[in-house]
């Protein structure tokens, strides 16, 4: 199937590591530009340079994304060098874990910079792009946004955020004729979740209790799950029709029964 996205520019935020670079490796199989817009870590360089091994069109541009102004000049370099921007697919954010009790007023706010206000940052400086482009965006925010976790006032705060983003962007953008849709992941096995998973005393244990409540398959969700759904929701041709949707790709954990589980 031609999801219609072969050399349109598609900016992945935190594309380099996780669930974004499931995002990054499947907009490069559908023959898209991606620049991948992220911190320079390791794990970021290695898998850029795995990407243009094999891939002619994947781009880095280094960018601190709790600084608005750093959003603006990246936006500014990406169209300066590579042209106008078709899709933008909002990932990058990180579960900080500032909750009500355990954080502050000024950690609060520095983790809505971290997780929500780049959102807002990057959309704004693009749009004109987008409206040349008549383009796309992804939010990918989370299953807390719906349920809850407690521990994470910051994050919760900042993925419902995206959630209500999302439907004012693709109300706002109707008449540029600018789709917007959010992805929303539960349980996913990421270099991140791993990490946290190796802090447990007994990994395989609390693994198995997870996954256990997880519906469909008794699995964890994969990167390249939520990566087709992010692929479908850019794409002109298969979701010519889809906006202000939140899709959730989560094998029935936030909704299904808990007796099933």
């Amino acid at each position: 199937m031609d999801l219609g996205l072969k050399n349109k520019l598609i900016i992945v935020t935190g594309g380099g590591a996780g669930i974004g670079a499931g995002i990054t490796r499947a907009c490069l199989a559908e023959g898209a530009h991606v620049v991948v817009l992220a911190r320079p870590s390791k794990k970021a360089l290695d898998f850029m340079a795995e990407m243009q091994t094999h891939a002619a069109h994947c781009e880095f541009v280094e960018a601190h994304l709790e600084d608005a102004d750093r959003c603006r000049h990246a936006i500014g370099e990406i169209e300066e060098r590579f042209g106008n921007i078709y899709g933008l697919v909002n990932n990058a954010g990180v579960n900080d874990g500032v909750g009500l009790e355990s954080g502050s007023v000024e950690r609060f706010v520095e983790s809505l910079h971290k997780n929500l206000v780049h959102y807002y940052a990057l959309a704004h400086y693009a749009l004109p792009s987008l409206k040349r482009t008549q383009g796309a965006i992804v939010n990918i925010s989370s299953k807390v946004a719906l349920t809850g976790q407690g521990g994470t006032s910051a994050y919760a705060a900042a993925k419902g955020a995206q959630l209500a983003l999302t439907r004012e962007w693709a109300a706002e953008l109707l008449p540029h004729n600018i789709r917007v849709n959010a992805i929303l992941p539960a349980e996913v096995m990421t270099p991140l979740y791993r990490r946290w998973l190796d802090t447990m005393p007994d990994p395989d244990t609390r693994l198995q209790q997870i996954t256990s409540k997880i519906p469909l398959g008794h699995r964890m969700t994969t990167a390249a799950e939520i990566a087709a759904a992010a692929v479908f929701l850019l794409s002109p041709t298969q979701s010519a029709h889809t906006t202000g949707q939140h899709l959730i790709v989560d094998g029935g954990y936030v909704h299904l029964d808990r007796a099933l589980t």
